[in-house]
């Protein structure tokens, strides 16, 4: 059974026409679709699931507290360890459905902590990651950090200082090469 986790960033106000080709191809294939609460992509995701009435989907939830399920879907919950509703509390959901998911279908605006997190914890899992990429609408097909490295390449260097600061990536470009490392 092939199982997609599908996420995105939370500022994205609606779905590209392509992505939405892309679930299509999901739902006519049949696949378990894995998917946060969160509003923004999630919530624009699980709108467009309902209007679809694909009924695959399992919405994760922290400590069966759901904030949104459209289509009134499975749901699993999540416990999380600390008591601050944080980055690093909703991230617990989200390893898990990196964890349990075959592959991943990511929607990033170049600026998503979020978003970039499960995107590392696919790969770091070696599995492949579909990621619509809204600033230049375009799709990359990541299966390692070397395809990492060059989507970041393509993010504004604001942003690629952050991403340092929060991950500790660090990026050694040059004419002939590409890496990034994980502190």
């Amino acid at each position: 059974m092939t199982i997609v986790f599908t996420g995105g960033s939370r500022k994205l106000g609606k779905l590209a026409a392509p992505v939405k080709e892309r679930i299509d191809n999901i739902i006519k294939n049949g696949f378990t679709i894995l998917i946060g609460d969160a509003n923004g992509a999630d919530r624009y995701v699980q709108d467009y699931l309902a209007s679809k009435h694909y009924r695959n989907v399992i919405v994760f939830c922290m400590e069966g507290l759901c904030r949104n399920n459209v289509g009134d879907w499975d749901t699993k919950s999540i416990e999380a360890s600390g008591t601050g509703k944080d980055f690093n509390y909703y991230s617990t959901k989200d390893l898990q459905m990196a964890k349990e998911a075959s592959y991943g279908f990511m929607i990033w605006d170049a600026r998503s902590n979020g978003t970039l997190n499960n995107i590392i914890n696919l790969l770091k899992r070696n599995k492949k990651v579909l990621v619509y990429f809204s600033p230049g609408k375009s799709f990359h097909t990541l299966r390692s950090f070397q395809d990492l490295a060059g989507l970041l390449a393509k993010c504004d260097r604001k942003e690629l200082d952050r991403f340092e600061k929060k991950f500790g990536i660090s990026r050694l470009l040059n004419s002939e090469q590409s890496e990034l490392t994980f502190a």
